[in-house]
């Protein structure tokens, strides 16, 4: 081989071994952040906040009531590789602390997101997504402004959505309608606009007393509507629906829990459109 064959052969197998230290390099610096939820409810705001920027896993599913989910060896295995974990900090959420201590990762950092009310009305959706956004800040300095650009669109399109169905609720109204709730979903039914007459628990927590109060209390007060909750069980207002003889919906806490409702703007959607079905009959 002739001299100058052989330089340019050296030549571009050098060229080759920079060009794969490079892109070794370049996958390093662009690798997401990878970020663990507790509930939907938080996944998707991670998801649109981080806008392609971060690997998000979420762990309870969500049409499964926090409060009632069992950890698998999985979920550990989950945290075990992840950068940042991202909880509520509900009394329900039993299972976090035990979830963190058995994933032994040192280097994750855990974000409770203290948030009071129900996550599916709109002005609880904005404080959330800030208060999600400044962890991710926390951790992921590098692409903060993005974070904040993006809270700052989204903010406006749930001010927007909610407007937009406040003003399809008025068609019906709600507010003429007296109904008893699932007390995890009184936050949504108050801001959709209806009367709670009266809230009710799980199943397992309705004693023969507290549902004969419940019936006593409806019927005095004309309650033509039962309202539950997906994640609770959803035949905990059964019994009470057939007793008054009224009608019965189920509506939902997470996006997700219902078919095709997996983003905020689906999942109360729906909830909007089983209200205005009910309340036009």
């Amino acid at each position: 081989m002739k001299k100058s064959s052989i330089l340019i052969t050296i030549a571009l197998v050098l060229s080759l071994i920079a060009i794969l230290i490079m892109g070794g390099c370049a996958s390093t610096d662009t690798a997401k952040l990878k970020v663990v939820t507790s509930t939907s409810l938080i996944a998707f705001l991670v998801e649109e906040v981080g806008d392609g920027k971060i690997d998000v896993v979420n762990i309870v599913p969500p049409a499964q009531c926090p409060g009632h989910f069992d950890v698998k060896p999985g979920d550990i295995q989950k945290l075990s590789n992840a950068d940042l974990f991202i909880m509520h900090g509900w009394q329900g959420e039993k299972f976090s602390q035990s979830l963190i201590d058995s994933a032994k990762n040192p280097n994750l950092v855990v974000s409770k997101v203290n948030v009071e009310g129900n996550w599916m009305t709109p002005p609880v959706q904005m404080e959330a997504i800030d208060k999600i956004t400044t962890a991710l800040c926390e951790v992921d300095n590098q692409n903060c402004s993005s974070y904040q650009e993006k809270t700052s669109k989204y903010k406006g399109e749930v001010e927007a959505k909610g407007t937009e169905l406040k003003a399809k609720l008025t068609q019906v109204n709600p507010e003429k309608v007296n109904v008893l709730c699932d007390e995890q979903q009184a936050g949504f039914v108050k801001w959709a606009g209806l009367n709670i007459v009266g809230t009710f628990g799980r199943p397992e927590t309705l004693t023969p007393q507290i549902v004969k109060e419940l019936i006593d209390k409806a019927k005095a007060q004309n309650v033509t509507l039962i309202i539950e909750n997906l994640q609770s069980g959803h035949d905990a207002g059964k019994g009470l629906a057939e007793e008054l003889g009224c009608e019965r919906i189920t509506l939902s806490n997470f996006p997700g829990g219902f078919p095709d409702t997996d983003t905020w703007e689906k999942a109360i959607d729906h909830n909007v459109e089983l209200i205005m079905e009910i309340l036009a009959k």
